[in-house]
């Protein structure tokens, strides 16, 4: 992954005064990124599994019953990989007279660094 976060600098996140290094946003950005890609295919690979093992045994109920589970599994898919937006959704509305918040929250979602986010400090 190519980011503009460098793991050994340090960073000042918007206008807050929070200083911190660039591990922490590199840790949580790759954090993010597992849940909203590999969760869901994990979650869609186990439910494809299940539905396969249901056909395979060639019994009406165990094949029902694999489908019920492989849909319960593409909407917990849906749901994982939507709750990062729903969540940057909740801290707009919560902050949005406070710009600095979302920038913050930017900072360390898609670790990028500008004039408006994270900033790199000079010691």
């Amino acid at each position: 992954m190519l980011l503009d976060i460098s793991q050994t600098a340090f960073y000042s996140c918007g206008n807050l005064g929070v200083n911190f290094s660039g591990t922490f946003p590199y840790i949580i950005h790759t954090i993010i990124v597992l849940i909203k890609v590999v969760v869901p295919i994990l979650l869609i690979i186990f439910g494809m599994l299940d539905l396969g093992k249901a056909v395979i045994a060639s019994k009406e109920d165990e094949i029902k019953k694999g489908q019920q589970t492989f849909i319960k599994r593409i909407i917990a898919a849906l749901i994982v990989f939507f709750v990062i937006q729903i969540v940057q959704l909740l801290v707009k509305f919560a902050s949005s007279s406070d710009v600095d918040i979302l920038n913050c929250m930017n900072c360390f979602i898609n670790a990028k660094v500008d004039e408006n986010a994270c900033k790199e400090t000079v010691d």
